[in-house]
């Protein structure tokens, strides 16, 4: 496993020192590495367990230590959550977790170092994860929940909030487990251009729960799949599955109707909004503000019929004629607090300020949607965030009429509307429906 350790190791480096997303480079490290099966999963479970609990092993480094883990050098801060990952969640020996990080920082920072890593190493191996929680973070307070499961505070804050708004007040130990539980796999068949059954078949996986696109994936990875090289299907959150075909289900479509995905990027709901909209005979433009982005929505749509979809590099927020969209999804700019789990390092990159610039740029966007909306016209609203800020107060400032998202979201997924909440937005929750933590308003433009 010293390969799979290796991998790991240059993975939360990467992650942590140098702003790399732990989902884009760990594929390409493994392939450099020619691990596969049990090591690839390994170097992924370690990699990615490390950075999700890296506030509850700094807070046990630093008892172990008795210093501020961030005064340590980045290199050996590092090997320490490796280790400690190890030796208090993985099945890996206390003597093996020992011995492998203090050979990783001899390595990497010599022996001085490795001597320190040692002895810090033997201390954390003498209590299992439970016994440091009683050390670390005992206690029922928000700063005791945020050690344990390894969450800023002010992020616990501020889930606790959107909780307690949708009425699960109580449910953010269930929310924060949930974070920390690694993503299953969910692919999208594109409607019309590849039948979820087979799909399934190829994928050696099953129907999603409510999508009724998604095949969730039992192992493999997605990229050997012929489908998802041809672009008939992709990884795509159930959730966000739902929520972009809820605009289309929100009414039958026209042929000839314009619709309008103004934040595109990566691609993933323009792709699905394209095929739905080939099915119907209407057009979608895509906007993305930045090229590299827009060459992403491109080949996201490339098994889209052509003539459907139209990709252009613009500033949505003053994009666009007046009332030219019969309907407009606005995926927007957000905090990305309702998809930590397959983020596993974005938790410790955001910070309260974040708000602060998103929030105008979300109501700035919202405004432009409006102006962009025709008569008789439908707006989805949706954020990979359940923030409050991003959610409910920045649909309360829209001059548009809210309709019941509910109805929408039931007709995709073959449920009934009371099962979606109190309305009229849509949130879903990660600990509830195994999907990222979407919030869906639908808005409607009067008819004139």
């Amino acid at each position: 496993m010293s390969r799979a350790r290796d991998v790991a190791y240059a993975c939360v480096m990467s992650a942590s020192t140098e702003g790399a997303y732990a989902n884009l480079i760990m594929p390409s490290l493994l392939r450099k590495a020619g691990l596969d099966g049990r090591d690839a999963g390994f170097a992924t479970e370690l990699a990615y367990g490390a950075l999700r609990m890296r506030g509850l092993y700094d807070a046990i480094i630093a008892h172990a230590s008795r210093r501020d883990p961030r005064d340590l050098d980045p290199e050996l801060r590092v090997a320490l959550w490796l280790g400690a990952h190890q030796a208090l969640a993985m099945r890996v020996p206390p003597h093996a977790a020992v011995s492998e990080t203090v050979d990783q920082v001899r390595r990497e920072r010599g022996a001085g170092a490795a001597k320190l890593a040692n002895a810090v190493m033997r201390r954390v191996t003498e209590r299992d994860a439970e016994q440091w929680m009683s050390v670390v973070a005992s206690g029922t307070g928000r700063d005791a929940m945020a050690v344990r499961h390894s969450h800023p505070a002010w992020v616990v804050e501020e889930l606790e909030r959107a909780l307690a708004e949708d009425g699960r007040a109580g449910e953010i130990s269930a929310l924060l487990d949930a974070d920390n539980s690694p993503a299953r796999v969910t692919l999208v068949a594109r409607p019309g251009l590849v039948d979820r059954d087979d799909l399934a078949h190829e994928a050696g996986g099953e129907a999603g729960e409510y999508s009724p696109y998604a095949v969730v994936m039992s192992g493999g990875r997605p990229g050997d799949l012929k489908s998802v090289a041809d672009g008939t299907a992709a990884v795509q959150d159930e959730g966000s599955q739902v929520v972009a075909a809820a605009l289309a289900s929100v009414r039958e479509a026209e042929p000839g109707e314009r619709w309008l995905d103004m934040c595109a990027g990566p691609g993933g709901k323009a792709a699905l909004l394209g095929a739905l909209a080939a099915e119907h005979g209407a057009f979608l433009e895509a906007l993305e503000l930045h090229p590299h982005r827009a060459e992403l929505v491109r080949g996201s749509i490339k098994a889209v019929p052509d003539g459907t979809v139209t990709v252009r590099v613009a500033d949505a927020t003053d994009f666009g004629e007046d009332g030219a969209y019969d309907r407009i999804v606005l995926d927007a700019p957000c905090s990305g607090l309702g998809a930590l789990r397959r983020r596993p390092e974005s938790r410790w990159r955001r910070q309260p300020e974040d708000l602060e610039e998103l929030v105008p740029l979300q109501r700035a966007l919202l405004a432009n949607a409006e102006r962009l909306l025709a008569p008789g016209g439908v707006l989805a609203y949706i954020t990979c965030s359940p923030v409050v800020a991003e959610t409910r107060d920045v649909v309360a400032g829209s001059g548009l009429r809210q309709l019941d998202a509910r109805e929408a979201v039931a007709r995709v997924t073959g449920t009934t509307a009371r099962m979606w909440g109190s309305g009229p937005h849509v949130q879903l929750w990660t600990h509830v429906h195994g999907t990222d933590a979407m919030f869906l308003a639908l808005l409607e433009k009067p008819a004139s």
